[in-house]
């Protein structure tokens, strides 16, 4: 009984051409002339903030992110509302850490 489907083309000069070129794309330390990365400061932190203040605002946006996923949770069915409480879930325990975290600086009384 013959196959459905062809047989795969033969190697050929020009695949070989188009697979260096992509593997030039992927692995950029191959290119010549490669400047470190120089990340925006547009949005950047005082560097004298104390570490409670980052920790109790890391507190507040995880627990702001994790009432978002929640409510756009009720939005969707299926596979993509579990992934939306999954994140969430991972959200949830990266806030209980901070709050750990902050609690570890500043032992409640």
């Amino acid at each position: 009984m013959p196959k459905p489907t062809p047989n795969p083309p033969e190697s050929n000069p020009e695949n070989t051409t188009a697979k260096s070129k992509s593997d030039l794309h992927l692995k950029p330390t191959l290119l010549k002339n490669t400047s470190p990365h120089n990340p925006s400061r547009m949005f950047t932190l005082t560097p004298n903030i104390d570490t409670p203040s980052l920790l109790a605002h890391a507190c507040e946006s995880l627990a702001s992110a994790s009432i978002m996923a929640s409510d756009f949770a009720v939005f969707v069915d299926g596979p993509q509302r579990s992934m939306l409480l999954g994140i969430q879930q991972v959200i949830m325990l990266a806030d209980l850490a901070v709050n750990q975290a902050l609690d570890n600086l500043d032992p409640p009384a």
